[in-house]
């Protein structure tokens, strides 16, 4: 049974601009709660007991949200073990402080500024042999990595092609087993100077250990100002529809 999740909670938000001023985007408030406190809600109906979230910017503030809270986590400082970002940064770098963490065990892994709903967290706990990544289909396929493949298993991803490949696109929630750290190690800085999850995930996707699982419910960003009000009248229908 899979218990463990990896939260990637390092960075600030710039594109939040001055509301990131002294906190992370993850710590923003909607409706008065946290976001950040939306997801672990949702982490912890689905069973995911072991978080292991990868802070970095302002950790002291997040430390402080676990506790005012009540949530228990292990905070893993990504900067303190990799360096800050202008060293090394990039999708991938939460994945190579956590190893320790992990060591042998299925787990899943998120960005801590996405949102899903329970049901979907639950559907990527296959303990299995495969890793999986989650699937949307898209009008705009263009604008985000196209996920193309065969049947069920994953052949690669393509970021923001200029011409249409499908319209099937990851939603960054994954599942990983513990070959994961092996791919880790192999890759490079992409052309942006940054080390990407994606190139991970193609590693594994070439021999085969890559399925697709398509999101059934909803996947929200919380990437910029006006993601505030729309998180917000989102979670209001929720409740209302709960």
């Amino acid at each position: 049974m899979i218990r463990k999740i990896v939260i990637a909670a390092a960075g600030q938000g710039t594109r939040m601009l001055h509301i990131t001023k002294n906190k992370s985007k993850h710590l923003i408030k909607v409706n008065k709660k946290p976001f950040l406190s939306y997801l672990l809600d949702h982490i912890l109906k689905a069973g995911l007991r072991d978080i292991i979230l990868v802070v970095g910017y302002r950790e002291e503030e997040m430390r402080k949200f676990l506790k005012d809270y009540g949530y228990k986590a292990i905070l893993v400082n990504q900067f303190d073990i990799l360096g800050d970002k202008d060293k090394i940064y990039g999708t991938a770098c939460p994945l190579m402080c956590v190893e320790d963490i992990i060591k042998k065990e299925n787990f899943l892994f998120v960005c801590g500024d996405n949102f899903y709903s329970v049901r979907d967290f639950k559907e990527m706990m296959v303990d299995d042999k495969y890793n999986y990544i989650a699937a949307l289909e898209h009008k705009n396929p263009y604008k985000y990595g196209v996920l193309i493949h065969k049947e069920d298993f994953l052949e690669k991803i393509v970021e923001k092609p200029k011409e249409f490949l499908g319209n099937l696109i990851n939603a960054g929630l994954y599942k990983f087993t513990p070959d994961v750290f092996k791919k880790i190690k192999k890759i490079y800085k992409s052309p942006r100077g940054e080390y990407e999850i994606t190139d991970v995930i193609n590693l594994l996707a070439k021999e085969k250990k890559v399925k697709i699982k398509k999101i059934n419910d909803y996947w929200l960003d919380f990437g910029n100002p006006g993601d505030i009000i729309k998180f917000s009248k989102f979670i209001k229908n929720l409740k209302n529809e709960n």
